[in-house]
C-alpha cells in the first residue's frame, strides 16, 4: 500500500512537473496563439482583484491608472507561480522516492531549483532529479528574461503608429477628422500610403497579439491613447473612403479593411470575443446608426469632402464595410477598457461595469 501510495505521488509530483514546463513552452516558446489554462486562471484571478479594487468606478483616468500595472502585474506573477508549482511537482517526486518528510523533499526541491545549493542527497538517482530540477529553473528564468525585451519591441512598434495618428486623426481619433486633415492638408490621394501603413501594422497586432498574449493588455503611455480606438478610427476612415467620398476607387483601403478585420479575428478568437451582428440594431447589424453615419457625412461636406449623391447607398455600402469588424472591435474595446472615442470606445451599451465583469 505505501510502494503504490509513493508511486501515485511520484507520477503526480512528475505530472505537475511536466505540466507547468508545458505552459511555459506555450506562454514564452510557441509562437503562435495558444491558450493555457494556468496563464488563464492567473490573469482572471488578477483581473478580479482589480475589479473589486475599481468597483463600477466610472471615472476613466482612475480605472485606467490602475489598469496601467494590471498586465505587468500578471506577468510578474507567472514566473514565481511556475517556480512554486515545479518545486511541488519535483518534491513529490524526491518523498515519493524515500526522501525523509515531505518538508525534506520540499527544501531539497527548492535549492535545486534556485541553485542555492544547502540541500541536496547522495543518492544517483535523486542527483539526476536535482540537476534537472536545476537546469529547469535556469531555463524558466532566462526565457522569461528574453521574452520581455520581445514583447516591449512588439509594444513600442504598435505604440509609434497609435501616437503618430493622433497627428492625422485627432486625440481621441476619429475617422471623421482624419478625413477632414487629409482634404485639407495632404489632399485625398494620400490616404492610399496610410492604408499600406495599417495594412502592414494590422498584421504585425496580429501576430505580436496573439503569440504574445498578455500585450494587448499593456495600455499605452498617454491614457487617452488605445491601439483598439486607433485600429477603430482607422478602419473606420477606410470604410467612409469606399463607401461615401466621391473619388476612385481605391483598392489599398479595401486591403487595409481586409487586413484589420482579420487581424482583429485573430485576437478576439485567442480571447474567446464571438463575432456576432449588433442585437441593438437588427435591421442594420452594426452599432452605428444611420443618424450618427449622416452627421459623420455632413461634417465631411462641410469641410470641403466630395461625396456621393446617394447617401442610402453610402450607408449601406459602410454598414457593410463595418459588419466585418464591428463586433469584434466593440469586444476589444471592452477586454482592454479603451478609452472614449467615436464609434468605438464608450458606446452607449459598454459601460464601465460591462467592461470591467468581461
Amino acid at each position: 500500500m505505501v510502494i503504490l501510495i509513493r508511486v501515485l505521488v511520484f507520477l503526480l509530483g512528475a505530472a505537475v512537473a511536466a505540466r507547468t514546463v508545458f505552459s511555459v513552452i506555450q506562454s514564452l516558446v510557441l509562437p503562435r496563439a495558444a491558450n493555457d489554462f494556468l496563464v488563464w486562471a492567473v490573469f482572471r484571478t488578477i483581473r478580479r482583484l482589480f475589479k473589486l479594487r475599481l468597483g463600477f468606478s466610472r471615472d476613466y483616468l482612475l480605472v485606467d491608472r490602475w489598469m496601467a500595472f494590471y498586465a505587468p502585474i500578471g506577468l510578474f506573477s507567472l514566473l514565481p507561480i511556475w517556480l512554486l508549482l515545479v518545486t511541488l511537482g519535483y518534491a513529490g517526486m524526491y518523498w515519493a522516492l524515500g526522501v525523509g518528510t515531505f518538508y525534506d523533499a520540499f527544501r531539497i526541491s527548492g535549492s535545486s531549483l534556485l541553485t542555492l545549493g544547502y540541500a541536496s542527497v547522495e543518492n544517483p538517482l535523486l542527483t539526476i532529479l536535482e540537476f534537472s530540477e536545476a537546469a529547469l529553473g535556469l531555463t524558466l528564468v532566462a526565457l522569461l528574461i528574453a521574452y520581455l525585451p520581445s514583447m516591449y519591441a512588439a509594444f513600442s512598434r504598435r505604440e509609434s503608429a497609435v501616437t503618430l495618428l493622433e497627428v492625422r486623426a485627432g486625440n481621441p481619433p476619429s475617422a471623421v477628422e482624419m478625413l477632414l486633415r487629409f482634404n485639407r492638408i495632404h489632399g485625398l490621394d494620400r490616404l492610399s500610403e496610410v492604408w499600406k501603413t495599417w495594412e502592414v501594422w494590422f498584421a504585425e497586432v496580429q501576430e505580436s497579439h496573439t503569440s504574445l498574449a498578455v500585450l494587448p493588455f499593456f495600455r499605452s503611455p498617454n491614457p487617452e491613447h488605445s491601439w483598439v480606438t486607433a485600429a477603430g478610427a482607422v478602419l473606420d476612415a477606410a470604410s467612409l473612403t469606399l463607401a461615401a467620398v466621391d473619388n476612385q476607387y481605391d483598392p489599398q483601403a479595401a486591403l487595409c479593411i481586409r487586413a484589420g478585420y482579420l487581424g482583429l479575428r485573430s485576437i478576439a478568437d485567442f480571447f474567446k470575443i464571438p463575432f456576432a451582428p449588433n442585437p441593438h440594431y437588427p435591421e442594420v447589424p452594426i452599432s452605428i446608426s444611420q443618424e450618427e453615419f449622416d452627421g459623420a457625412l455632413a461634417e465631411l461636406e462641410k469641410g470641403g469632402v466630395p461625396l456621393i449623391t446617394d447617401r442610402e447607398q453610402a450607408w449601406r455600402d459602410f454598414a457593410g464595410w463595418r459588419v466585418n469588424y464591428d463586433s469584434l472591435l466593440l469586444g476589444l474595446a471592452r477586454l482592454t477598457l479603451a478609452p472614449e472615442s467615436p464609434w468605438t470606445g464608450g458606446r452607449p451599451y459598454h459601460l464601465i461595469e460591462k467592461k470591467m465583469s468581461s
